[in-house]
């Protein structure tokens, strides 16, 4: 049986570690071949708006993308 994770993102990608913190939990799984969703809603959705800035972090929509392009699925 194939393993399965949901993430619920619903926080902007400065504001909290949020982001970041669901970031590194769908590349730890992702790298254990585990299969990967990410469900952003409310405020989450601005994670993966093109040109977000933030103080010294990591653009969160280019992040993402990395992420999905190794097999995050992402609803928003």
């Amino acid at each position: 049986m194939n393993k399965t994770l949901t993430l619920f993102l619903n926080t902007s990608p400065y504001n909290y570690e949020n982001s970041y913190t669901a970031m590194k939990i769908a590349e730890a799984a992702l790298d254990r071949d585990i299969e990967t969703h990410l469900v952003a809603s409310a405020d989450g959705v601005y994670n993966f708006l093109k040109g977000q800035k933030g103080s010294g972090l990591p653009h969160a929509a280019d992040r993402f993308k990395e992420l999905m392009d190794k097999g995050l699925k992402v609803d928003l």
